[in-house]
Formats: structure tokens, sequence, C-alpha cells
């Protein structure tokens, strides 16, 4: 919705439309949640408009009426000086606090007992007015640009709670020895051939610290920012593990990586397209046509690169000066020509360094994560007791490889010449 329609609606009404946009954003993602965060950034505002106005009214109102009594040094008076005088409850507040600290709890004290005369009022606006005017602070924390690829949401997961390790069997070929075969001889073997992807589990961990100071910060939730960002971290070691894992024991086994042992080589290395020096008009129809086997041409397969070179087909133009390439954005993801893209940054540019992986093309479902624990999020405040310090940790075990003979074509920078 537009400012102009939000303005028109009340408090209760702007509430209800953040309660009904946070629902909207759970499955949504790229333009869409963006646009999400906006219209709830500018509900905020709204809200904080809202505020100021009430609290400029009630300033003008105490102007006209004359000075707040502090109820401090209200003596209890109207208030009779029974049990249920000010001097009374201090006194039972001090005891609690005094009692939760000894219990190794949180004493709270009110901040008037750091300074007298704490108002919510701290600048004045208009010069001359007499009026203080309160500052507010937004209730939300401004995101900053998406670092964790959706490939990690798109590859094929298994859960496998508790599990050391994972065996995926796959076939290598169907077998190609059917023939003429003359009467009472022996039939022509023509057996499939099977291997096994295996799966190790790795220990990923994410660790970050923030200072007492931010949780106690009004309004906004700076400590579900910190404790949020461990997990992502996480999410996006992950996804580009998926491309870039070296493999080995305790390590996920990525598309790009090459085992030594040619038994263990899921992606036959020789399939590569080395021949791709930059991006041109045929790059597209080279990738596609050289993947998958001899009889049809693969589809619901996705190109996986950098967001360098899916600019290099934005701006490639033909003779005419029109795009080559038709690109719809949608965030991370996207298509060419129809074709689904991924944004990765873990592939490296076409034409850059000689000998990397630069692009890999092919179904998604052909690459497994398996899951060997839930993701453990924890926060203490004891590790750094002293200097009022607060420590989150995450964790979480899980690996992955390429589960299917030659899943991916892979393109790679030509290796460097010797001069």
């Amino acid at each position: 919705m537009k400012r102009a329609e939000l303005m028109k609606m009340s408090k209760k009404e702007l509430k209800a439309r953040i309660s009904t946009l946070a629902k909207d954003a759970q499955d949504k993602s790229g333009e869409e949640l963006t646009a999400i965060v906006n219209e709830s950034n500018l509900i905020g505002e709204i809200l904080d408009e809202i505020k100021a106005r009430e609290d400029l009214q009630k300033a003008a109102q105490a102007v006209a009426v004359g000075p707040d009594v502090d109820p401090q040094e209200d003596g209890g008076e109207g208030k009779g000086n029974g049990e249920g005088s000010n001097a009374q409850a201090a006194t039972k507040a001090r005891a609690e606090n005094g009692k939760a600290i000894k219990n190794g709890r949180v004493g709270r004290y009110m901040a008037h007992t750091l300074a007298r005369g704490v108002r919510n009022t701290v600048s004045v606006t208009k010069e001359g007015s007499g009026i203080v005017l309160p500052r507010h602070a937004s209730a939300d924390i401004s995101p900053t640009f998406n670092d964790v690829s959706s490939l990690i949401d798109r590859v094929k997961t298994v859960p496998l709670r508790g599990g050391e390790s994972y065996q995926r069997p796959y076939v290598v070929s169907y077998g190609d020895g059917a023939g003429s075969t003359k009467e009472g001889a022996d039939y022509n073997v023509s057996e499939p051939t099977f291997n096994y992807a295996e799966i190790v589990r790795e220990k990923i961990t994410a660790y970050a610290e923030e200072p007492e100071e931010m949780e106690k910060l009004p309004d906004a939730d700076y400590d579900s920012i910190v404790e949020g960002s461990v997990t992502k971290a996480i999410r996006r070691y992950a996804s580009r593990q998926i491309l870039i894992g070296p493999g080995g024991t305790g390590k996920f086994r990525g598309i790009f990586h090459n085992p030594t042992e040619k038994k263990e080589q899921v992606i036959d290395p020789s399939t590569d397209i080395t021949t791709i020096t930059k991006i041109n008009d045929d790059t597209l129809d080279e990738i596609i046509y050289s993947f998958g086997g001899d009889e049809e041409v693969e589809d619901v397969a996705t190109l996986i690169l950098n967001k360098k070179d899916l600019k290099k087909f934005a701006k490639l133009r033909d003779k005419q000066g029109r795009k080559v390439y038709t690109i719809k954005n949608n965030g991370n993801t996207g298509t060419i020509d129809e074709v689904p893209y991924i944004i990765n940054s873990a592939c490296a540019e076409i034409g850059e360094t000689a000998g990397a992986y630069c692009m890999a093309y092919g179904p998604l479902s052909n690459y497994e994560v398996a899951i060997f624990s839930d993701i453990d999020a924890q926060k203490s405040t004891e590790y750094k007791f002293k200097q009022g310090q607060m420590a989150y940790r995450a964790s979480v075990f899980m690996g992955g490889n390429v589960v299917a003979k030659n899943g991916f074509i892979r393109v790679k920078n030509p290796e460097a010449t010797a001069e």
C-alpha cells in the first residue's frame, strides 16, 4: 500500500496491517519480500509520527496546566499512609532487587534513581515554542544485502539425525551389450553398472559476541539480529560448500570437487567445458547442449553462476543494439531465456582465474545435502560476565555430494599456458 492509503488508517488498523505483512513474508523472497519490508518500515514511520503528535499534545496540555508532580516526591498524599504508601513500595522494591542479585538474577532499578527529572523529552524542535518534543527510535532494524545463496534451499536435503555418514547408490551406465546372437550361442552381456556417492558429516560452527548494552537499547531487537546472524553464517558457508567443498574426511564434496580416486569421481572431469573464454551469443546454447546423454536434451536444469557473469549476459547486444538474452531477475534467482539460474559467489568469473570453475548446469536434485543434526543455537551471559559480554554460538552437522553420474556439466576457465 502507498503512504497516502496508510495515512488514512487508524493506529489499530496500522498495527493489524503489520501483523498481516509479517505473516505474508514467511513464504516470500526477492522483490516481494523487499516490498513487504519497505511497507512495514513506512508503517513504522507513520506510527512514530502519530506517537509524536500525541506526545506533543500531552506536552502542550502540561504547559497549560502546570508541572507534573513527581510521584517519588509525593509523600503519598491522596493515597493514604497505610501499606500502599510510596515509601513502603520503594522499600519492598529495593528488597526484591537485593534478593534477585543475591540469587544471581538481574536486578532492575528505575532510571530516575540515576538522574532527577528524567522524562521522555530530549530535544526541542521549534525554536521559542517552549515545548520539548520526544525523540523516537524505530521498532525494527533495516536489513543489509542478502549474502546467502538460495542454492542451499533448492538442492535435495535428507534428514539423518544422529548419523555419521550416508551412501547414495547411483547408476553409472545401463549397459550397452545388446546385439545379434546365433542360435544356441550365449546371450550378450548387458549388465547395468552401479556406484556409491558417499556423504560424510562436517561440523559447521559460528560464534558472535555483543555487549550487554545492545540488549538494553530501546525498541529494536538487536539481540535477535546477532543471534540470527550466526545461523545465517552457517547457511552461507554450506551454500558455498555445495560448489567448492574440498572433499576428504569430514568435509562437503562440492560440485567443483575432483577426487583423486577415479572411482570416487561422480562427475567425470573430461566432460568439463573449457572452451568458453567470454560470454557471447552462443554461450548458453553451448552449455545446454553439452549436458546430458546422447539421446535427449535435458530439461528442468538450473545454471549456477557468478553475478558478474550474469551481468555480462545482460549487457550483451547484437549488431542492432538489441539485448541478446532476455533476463528476468528475482533476487538471488531468475531466468536467462527461460533457463533458471541461481547466483552463488563461490563461482569464479569467466575469463579471469585460469583453471577455475565458473558455472555448473544441471538438475539441483542431483546434489544431496544430508543433515545429521538440528542447528543448535545457544546464548550465554556467563563466558565474559566480567566484561558484560553476551556470547552466541550455533553448530550443525551436515554434508553433501553429487549423487548422479555426471549430474552437472561444469564450465571451467582454460588452464594457463606455459610461456
